[in-house]
């Protein structure tokens, strides 16, 4: 793992700070008329680009990979804990498919007079050994993460950087399955986001909340304690970045890197590539490298 260029990449991306602003419609040919969406828009943070409660939007990127191929498929998963060991290992193909829904509704518009909202999202991340006819084809981890959350538009200003929005809540992450393949846990996470010209910087720090029955002890020291998504678009092309730390371990945590450009309508293809660990929630401590190709329908 690259753990210095990594360190190198994260470190120019603060320096640039971040977001995705309105895409322009320059470089966009006339056949293309792919939708975009703004900051203000996706999280409704002026008057104009509020819309009250209830109304169902996209949260996290939308997409489905197609062909994913992993260097080291997690054919035994362990967890510290004794009770969620596997003994025997499956046979699991190199290559899969993967895809992941995200979805948000404003429940609470204006919790404190005009200010702030309260939010619900869920995101679901399946990857499925499509390819795998030894196993039947199975779905191999789906995740499954709810949220509710509060957010508060902001207007602060560092020359050309703007804190845009301040928020945080409660979020649960679990695969749904039984001894000793379940993995779950729970956080308060925060959020804030920050644009500069064209790139978007959305930090995501949190606190885990002890479990009694802690079916992975070791997550935070591997999957980490923090993530920051850098965001980059230009015309109708994005590239982003999700980076993940413990920040006490720098061999620990992930790197996940991705290119999206448009083919046709909103149709987008995309490139996604991943290193480290946490891929999954049942991967929390196995560490792999994944190159995916597969089509995006939203971005960030």
């Amino acid at each position: 793992m690259f753990w210095p260029s990594i360190a190198a990449f994260t470190a120019t991306c603060f320096i640039s700070l971040a977001p995705q602003i309105s895409r322009s419609q320059d470089l966009k040919p006339a056949n293309w008329q792919i939708d975009t969406i703004s900051l203000d828009e996706q999280w409704e943070l002026t008057t104009e680009t509020r819309k009250g409660i209830f109304k169902l939007l996209p949260y996290q990127p939308i997409y489905v990979t197609a062909g994913r191929w992993s260097d080291n498929p997690n054919g035994m998963p362990r967890s510290e804990n004794p009770a969620y060991v596997v003994d025997t290992s499956a046979s699991l193909n190199r290559y899969e498919a993967k895809f992941q829904i995200s979805l948000k509704a404003k429940l609470w518009q204006g919790v404190f007079g005009d200010y702030g909202d309260l939010w619900a999202a869920y995101t679901q991340v399946a990857h499925w050994q499509i390819y795998n006819v030894e196993l039947s084809r199975p779905f191999r981890e789906l995740n499954y993460e709810p949220e509710i959350f509060l957010t508060f538009p902001m207007n602060l200003s560092w020359g050309s950087t703007k804190l845009r929005m301040l928020g945080g809540g409660f979020v649960h992450q679990s695969n749904g399955r039984v001894l000793p393949l379940s993995r779950s846990w729970n956080r308060v996470r925060f959020v804030a986001i920050l644009t500069h010209k064209h790139w978007q910087l959305n930090a995501r720090p949190w606190i885990r909340i002890p479990d009694e029955d802690d079916e992975n002890p070791e997550i935070s020291n591997y999957i980490g304690r923090a993530a920051f998504d850098v965001i980059y678009s230009w015309g109708n092309h994005q590239a982003y970045a999700v980076f993940t730390t413990p920040f006490n371990k720098l061999n620990r945590g992930s790197l996940q890197l991705n290119y999206v450009l448009p083919v046709i309508s909103n149709l987008r293809l995309q490139f996604q590539f991943f290193t480290g660990y946490g891929e999954t929630v049942i991967d929390y401590n196995h560490s792999q490298t994944t190159i995916g190709i597969g089509v995006s329908f939203l971005e960030w």
